[in-house]
């Protein structure tokens, strides 16, 4: 691969389709954040969810979660040298996106971010001031979708160490579709050294009404929601080694002081794939 940084730009071509009318996880979680890239159809999905939950519970989890993403990305590009990362399931760009957090630690990082949303393509031209971020519309469920992508092959190099980000998206995938299916194939891809790192809504700690309002939260969504246990989501890292401070709540993994909300909706953590 080119030392030399490629021009950034959008896949301009979107490679699957969102219905219209429909709310969709990244308009949804841009609104619970606090964002302006939603629609009407998102706002009154999350006005449900806020009934059912309660709105600071929902936005609670959604800052923690974003906050979660922050200090993962800071600390492996400042800490652990990681300059090539691919989010996947990203969302709609908001403050502090993954290639501002990475750049700042480490200038020569390389940012693609992927969606199955079309809008974040849109939407992502805004982030393109930098020349080493790209964003592209792709199916995680597909994974060599993304991994034979053309701008994921000029990009990212994946004979060097690169950040596989899954933040809040496998409780968009069912088990038929296979989450670890997915894990995996990014992970024979990745060179030693490298890393992912997961976060996912859990049953643990969590009511029987809470559980059935997040389902009925989701259930007009395009995508449905699952929630899983502990071990369940511990199994996703198979394969790689966890590091410290292990699969624990967001809030937990690294603080960094901040009055960071905490919930007990979420398990977050960070693996190394090892020779």
């Amino acid at each position: 691969m080119s030392k030399e940084a490629p021009p950034s730009r959008v896949d301009a071509k979107p490679e699957v389709r969102i219905p219209l009318g429909v709310p969709t996880a990244a308009r949804m979680y841009d609104e619970a954040l606090g964002g302006k890239d939603h629609y009407d159809v998102d706002r009154a999905a999350n006005a449900r969810l806020y009934d059912l939950i309660g709105e600071h519970r929902v936005r609670s989890t959604a800052t923690e979660n974003r906050r979660f993403l922050g200090r993962v990305v800071e600390h492996l590009a400042k800490t652990c040298g990681i300059r090539q990362f691919l989010d996947v399931g990203s969302g709609l760009p908001t403050v502090r996106n993954t290639h501002q957090i990475a750049v700042e630690a480490n200038p020569d990082a390389r940012v693609v971010y992927v969606d199955i949303d079309p809008i974040v393509a849109v939407h992502g031209k805004a982030l393109l001031r930098a020349g080493t971020t790209r964003v592209i519309t792709a199916d995680m469920r597909e994974p060599e979708s993304i991994l034979r992508h053309p701008t994921v092959t000029e990009m990212i190099d994946f004979d060097e160490p690169v950040a596989v980000l899954f933040i809040a998206v496998f409780h968009f995938v069912t088990a038929e579709e296979n989450p670890a299916r997915i894990v995996s194939a990014f992970r024979e891809r990745q060179a030693s050294g490298s890393y992912v790192a997961i976060s996912h809504l859990t049953t643990d700690g969590m009511s029987a009404g809470e559980q059935n309002g997040w389902h009925a939260g989701f259930a007009g969504a395009t995508v449905p929601l699952v929630l899983r246990s502990e071990p369940e989501i511990r199994d996703l890292f198979d394969g790689y080694h966890l590091v410290e401070p292990g699969l624990v709540r967001p809030w937990q993994w690294r603080p960094d002081g901040t009055d960071a909300p905490a919930t007990c909706s979420l398990f977050g953590g960070v693996g190394v794939k090892q020779p």
